[in-house]
């Protein structure tokens, strides 16, 4: 290995090596750019969801919104419930 060329084109192909390692690993740690990925695959897998079965799609977003809101009916209902004990207690201790 003592051919100048040899070890040139050696070092030429670790070299090359080495930078699609570091891109890779950028490509990696770039989170911001991951989620955007992400995020655009998720819209497009909707999208296409719903141009193949518009009702299942529907039906699933109107579920969604009602347990959404369920959810915050009853934490309010038990907040206030919660309030109103409180204050009850509170006034018989006076």
């Amino acid at each position: 290995m003592s051919d100048p060329d040899a070890i040139k084109a050696e070092i030429d192909a670790t070299r090359e090596q080495l930078g699609r390692t570091v891109e890779e690993l950028s490509r990696r740690l770039d989170v911001p750019a991951r989620a955007r990925e992400r995020a655009f695959r998720a819209r497009d897998t909707a999208v296409e969801t719903y141009r193949e079965s518009p009702p299942v799609v529907i039906g699933a977003g109107l579920t969604l919104a009602g347990l959404v809101t369920a959810v915050i009916v009853w934490r309010r209902k038990r907040s206030r419930a919660r309030t109103g004990t409180h204050a009850q207690s509170s006034r018989r201790t006076r």
